[in-house]
């Protein structure tokens, strides 16, 4: 199972630059989804000058899981 970009299908990798809202977003860390309902975690930092931390559901950077077992 890997986390894909919609419309791209490239893989989302830790180090990646997302925007959310405008905003630049480096990714930190992905969680995998622990049960079928789950949808998994990404772990984002802002490249602002007041840096915060955002843990965000995959649809927010528009992505997916491809390759579910579950």
């Amino acid at each position: 199972m890997k986390l894909v970009y919609e419309g791209t299908q490239s893989e989302v990798l830790v180090g990646d630059v997302v925007h959310v809202d405008n905003t630049p977003y480096i990714i930190m860390g992905i969680t995998e989804p622990h049960k079928p309902a789950s949808t998994g975690r990404v772990w984002c930092q802002s490249m602002c000058e007041r840096k915060y931390s955002s843990e965000w559901f995959p649809g927010v950077i528009r992505a997916e899981w491809i390759g579910r077992t579950d």
